[in-house]
């Protein structure tokens, strides 16, 4: 995914994760960040009080004083007991930030992603939103956590930096300098912090700039190998069964191996940036130290100053030098919200779509007659040819009707009616107050719920009496999963398909559906099962309207009309 510009992507950022501080929960958020600030300040403080301590402590050893001695261990004692305390409720009102950021931003992308079927249909917009559930999952955490501990540290060093800076402009006094002009420059260690460390942020930045892309992409490797072994496991049985085991493992190969190369491309970038960050490092820690001990040796300051402006100089410059020592964290956090802004940015292309004026797509009206019609219906793909056109017809409440033919169009026929596949043009009208039962070849079994749950999907258990449950379960042939109804299970991996079209079965006679659209629904059952689901459809559900999609060579006897697909 290519990077965008640096204006543009905090921008985005901002629009999209920003309203979370003027959200309904506003007054307990900017509390606690309130509170996330003082302690931050309270954090400097502790650290100016160790500056201090420092000094005082090498004043004390230079004079051979155990009375100081003794009373700085008496300070430092205070002070450690000060500093568990704030930083403890730092590191807890930050992560209660933390999870409250990210509770707030997975909720309003998932109900965007989750929401009129728009999961489906983003999988269709061109664009860089692949993995939706990783961006969901792992990328709003990471963009929500990162972006409080990048701001927290953000704010702690330009705090450090502040109070450090007038440390060590008292404590550098006076230098007079002559290069062919003899002047006197004041608090000449802090001009030289800055210079030091703006070099080495700058440097830091450039050597960095490879990481930030390597990491990029490294999401969406990532992201895919994972996609693809989840692809995989989901499908287990229908690998096994066309035995195609040797070509799974080529695409494992083939996705692991844009891995390597992402990751050698990280570790080159992780060689300079640990080369640079190590000589960086230990050249910090001496450099100030050699710096002030020409004024020491001098006696210009005591060994106590000398110790202090080491430390104010290391402090300082690491302050400037935030961006180098959070390359990396800076990297991941930007990486994770391109992905996420990359989903958002595909769902805004959907509601986009569904406002444009143009008449590209199948109006779904709902009226209140008792009558299916397709006015003029053309059904199409997304900026591709037209699969059929000219479709006009309506179907009574409790008409059987069989689709035949082309059945890929009549699943895109269902889908239109779903509001899942509406490129085209033409209108469907629907009754307004019943409500549409699809089964498609696979009914969606949730996973690690009992199986009573998964049945009554998406209603709740409540719903259904277990007797009911019972009854209707021993009426399609699985009485043997009567013991198993509190059972928590993979019910998709653990059920054969012939038992979870069944259970499909059985929430269609529990929900007792006015219409109802079968998808090749029994496709797994021998010819005398399939018509035994029909003749239950025929004798429970008498009222209902049926449009069915199926191979079944007796299909015909259990329907009055059909409506017919060219193509096949």
């Amino acid at each position: 995914m290519p990077m965008r510009p640096a204006e543009n992507f905090f921008r985005d950022f901002v629009r999209v994760a920003g309203p979370f501080w003027f959200s309904e929960n506003k007054h307990a958020i900017w509390r606690w960040t309130v509170i996330l600030v003082v302690l931050t300040i309270l954090q400097i403080v502790m650290a100016v009080l160790v500056n201090k301590w420092n000094a005082a402590l090498f004043d004390a050893i230079e004079q051979h004083s155990m009375s100081g001695l003794t009373r700085q261990i008496l300070v430092l004692l205070a002070i450690m007991l000060a500093s568990i305390l704030i930083t403890v409720s730092h590191l807890t009102v930050k992560r209660r930030l933390m999870i409250d950021w990210r509770t707030w931003l997975t909720e309003k992308v998932t109900d965007r992603w989750m929401s009129d079927g728009r999961h489906y249909l983003v999988s269709h917009m061109p664009g860089e939103h692949d993995n939706p559930d990783e961006r969901i999952a792992e990328d709003c955490r990471i963009a929500t956590e990162s972006a409080i501990s990048l701001g927290h540290s953000l704010f702690y060093s330009c705090l450090s930096l502040i109070s450090f800076t007038q440390i060590l402009w008292s404590l550098s006094g006076v230098i007079t300098l002559d290069i062919g002009v003899t002047f006197d420059l004041p608090g000449h260690l802090v001009w030289i912090a800055i210079i030091y460390a703006g070099l080495a942020s700058w440097l830091g930045w450039l050597v960095g700039i490879p990481l930030t892309r390597a990491t990029n992409v490294n999401q969406t490797v990532e992201a895919n190998y994972r996609s693809g072994l989840i692809d995989a496991r989901e499908n287990s049985q229908a690998i096994a069964l066309i035995e195609a085991e040797s070509f799974e493992k080529k695409r494992f190969k083939k996705l692991f191996t844009q891995i390597q190369e992402v990751w050698a491309q990280q570790t080159a970038a992780w060689q300079y940036i640990l080369a640079f960050s190590t000589g960086y490092g230990l050249l910090s820690m001496a450099f100030p130290v050699l710096l002030s001990s020409p004024r020491y040796i001098s006696g210009a300051i005591t060994l106590g100053a000398l110790m202090q402006s080491a430390q104010a100089f290391q402090e300082m410059a690491s302050a400037l030098s935030w961006p180098v020592n959070n390359l990396a964290s800076i990297a991941l956090w930007r990486a994770s919200v391109e992905r996420v802004l990359g989903l958002i940015k595909a769902l805004d292309a959907v509601d986009d779509e569904i406002a444009r004026p143009e008449n590209h797509w199948i109006v779904v009206e709902k009226t209140n007659q008792p009558v299916l019609a397709f006015r003029d219906l053309t059904i199409a793909k997304l900026n591709g040819p037209v699969l059929v056109s000219g479709i006009n017809m309506e179907i009574q409440q409790g008409d059987h009707v069989l689709i035949t033919g082309n059945t890929f169009t009549g699943a895109k026929l269902f889908r239109a009616i779903a509001q899942l596949r509406p490129w085209g043009t033409g209108r469907i009208e629907l009754p307004v107050n019943d409500r549409c039962f699809f089964m498609p070849p696979r009914p969606h079994l949730p996973a690690n719920f009992t199986l009573r749950e998964a049945i009554c999907y998406p209603k709740s258990e409540s719903c259904f009496t277990p007797e009911e449950l019972t009854q209707t379960l021993k009426l399609v042939g699985l009485e043997h999963l009567v013991e198993q109804l509190d059972n928590v299970d993979v019910w998709a991996r653990s059920l054969s398909r012939n038992e979870q079209q069944r259970l499909g079965m059985v929430r269609l006679l529990l929900n007792k559906p006015l219409w109802i659209f079968l998808q090749e629904a029994f496709d797994s059952l021998d010819a005398e099962s399939e018509e035994k689901m029909l003749r239950l459809i025929d004798q429970y559900l008498p009222n209902a309207t049926l449009l069915s999609i199926t191979n079944l060579e007796t299909a015909p006897l259990f329907h009055d009309r059909t409506l017919h697909f060219p193509g096949e």
